[in-house]
């Protein structure tokens, strides 16, 4: 026997719907410069329809990709929604990696539209040679720059004045590709991971729930995650469809930026990486803010130290919900909310619990793999593979061929290892691949090591990750100079060797000289013996 309920196609369109019908008065603000631009939804409604008229001129059909390269701002927001509506797809792009990895992306992607914010201009400008498939440049503003040598350009007011508000929205299937971010290659180059409509309308329903993170009409939200990074975690798309008033901080995220903008517009809640917190937290001891309109501080894409989490909330008021995804889960994957009959644990206990990665949400299954392929007890000492799999959670990467490796019996696998205890909270306790996170960004060891063994006068290299009191970690290099150069050889000459390679955020904070890389009994860098070794290394301030 079958239900009889309506086969309703879960789309983003109908959120958008919903917004122009139920919210035309709440508000979008964003940080311009010194001053406040403010849109209500119904202008952004409007400016959506034009802009999906100003894509059809331009040529995008159902199916072509639309990318971005901006900041949080409300002109996202418009393109966030205009792209997947008129049945494009969204592909925000992450400012932050390496000149040549943006080329692949954008290459691999087959970008057919790149709108770029002005500030940003020159990066693109040195990268257009090189972008194979993008027939027009559009730029998030005004007017377009004098002297830009990218072609054909076009300013996105222009595009807007000239076109119709009014757009006939098609007939969607849910399970159309709706948007895709690409992960920060890690090993090897980036992969696609392509969301549809359905998977973001059901992100958008867990990110409403109580146990989530309960966003609602109610909230004023500040998404300090950029807007590349996971769509913003997924939240423009839940905010837009509750009804939320935004605000984006835009290029400003300075700790003070930020701090005033959650001070001036009553922002209930935000969210973005440890990084950013912890400098508000220190902006704190020495200045004074008004912060008592926050209810909730949306903590991921890097662990929260315990020590944060305990001085937001005993010295601040301010909850700190942390969690845990990936691009590849849309990316809502854990929340570390304690239970009800857990509220009078000791504090300590209390804690230490908050500090884990957390339990899954509704619509996400967890479970961790042995190397032998059994699941793991949870016991909290066991330590497997993660897994995962639900309705907002990846199923093979985008024209890639390393899809195979990553799933296994319907499960994706996360690479991270982890333990799990009897109440179901994960802690991540080490990766699979060595890569580094720092600030939310992955950084390749592999990739720096590759770089560093191109050195003439290095014999071998291995870059581990050393905790770091703002970035969490960074990359320390141990290096092994060929027998020639053991006396001569420099650490500033592999940083300079490595600047033309990588941008100041990927470079090793610290280089070492070692005698030798430890090896396992296969003949591989054995990375656990240096973490020993240099586990209370101090990095340069």
């Amino acid at each position: 026997m079958q239900g009889q309920m309506m086969d309703y196609q879960l789309t983003i369109t109908s959120l958008l719907e919903r917004a122009r019908r139920l919210f035309p008065k709440k508000e979008i603000v964003t940080k311009a410069g010194p001053s406040l631009e403010r849109f209500t939804y119904a202008e952004m409604v409007e400016r959506v329809g034009r802009l999906a008229n100003a894509l059809e001129k331009l040529g995008v059909r159902r199916g072509d990709r639309v990318a971005t390269f901006a900041w949080n701002n409300a002109r996202h927001l418009e393109i966030y929604f205009a792209a997947p509506c008129m049945g494009a797809v969204l592909h925000p792009i992450n400012l932050r990696l390496p000149g040549d990895q943006i080329a692949y992306i954008v290459n691999h992607a087959e970008d057919k539209v790149l709108f770029v914010d002005p500030s940003l201009l020159p990066a693109i400008e040195k990268l257009a040679p090189y972008l194979k498939k993008v027939e027009h440049f559009i730029i998030m503003g005004d007017k377009v720059p004098e002297g830009t040598t990218i072609s054909p350009v076009h300013a996105y007011e222009d595009l807007l004045k000239d076109s119709s508000a009014d757009y006939p929205w098609p007939h969607l299937g849910e399970n159309e590709a709706a948007a895709m971010c690409y992960t920060s290659g890690t090993t090897g180059n980036p992969k696609g991971v392509v969301y549809s409509h359905r998977s973001i309308y059901l992100h958008s329903l867990g990110l409403s729930m109580a146990d989530s993170f309960g966003l609602s009409e109610r909230d004023i939200f500040m998404p300090v995650v950029p807007m590349f990074h996971v769509l913003a975690w997924g939240t423009p798309f839940a905010t837009v469809m509750l009804g939320s008033n935004l605000v984006f901080p835009g290029a400003h995220l300075q700790p003070r930026d930020l701090a005033e903008l959650i001070q001036s517009e009553k922002v209930t809640l935000t969210a973005g990486v440890p990084t950013l917190w912890m400098g508000i937290l220190n902006l704190l001891e020495n200045e004074r803010y008004d912060l008592s309109s926050l209810r909730g501080m949306i903590v991921g894409g890097a662990a929260a130290p315990q020590s944060m989490i305990e001085a937001f909330e005993k010295k601040h008021g301010i909850t700190v919900m942390h969690a845990w995804g990936m691009t590849e889960m849309s990316p809502l994957g854990t929340v570390s909310r304690l239970k009800s009959y857990q509220m009078d644990l000791p504090d300590d206990e209390k804690f230490t619990l908050r500090a884990k990665q957390g339990t899954s949400v509704p619509g996400v299954e967890i479970r961790a793999i042995d190397e032998s392929g059994g699941e793991i007890p949870w016991d909290g000492k066991a330590f497997g593979e993660l897994q995962v799999r639900g309705p907002w959670i990846v199923s093979s990467y985008f024209n890639d061929d390393r899809s195979a490796e990553s799933f296994h019996d319907g499960w994706f696998r996360t690479g991270d290892v982890v333990t799990i205890d009897a109440e179901g909270f994960i802690q991540i306790v080490d990766r699979s691949k060595d890569v580094i996170k720092s600030g939310g960004e992955w950084i390749s060891s592999q990739d720096l090591e590759n770089a560093i063994m191109a050195h003439p006068k290095v014999l071998e290299a291995a870059v581990i990750a050393v905790a770091h009191p703002k970035w969490q970690e960074r990359p320390l290099a141990c290096v092994v100079p060929k027998p020639d150069f053991k006396d001569s050889l420099t650490k500033e000459e592999i940083l300079e060797h490595l600047k033309s390679r990588f941008s100041k955020m990927y470079l090793p904070d610290d280089v070492v000289f070692i005698e030798s890389v430890p090896k396992t009994s296969v003949g591989k860098f054995d990375k656990k013996v240096l973490r020993v070794q240099f586990k209370d290394f101090k990095l340069p301030e």
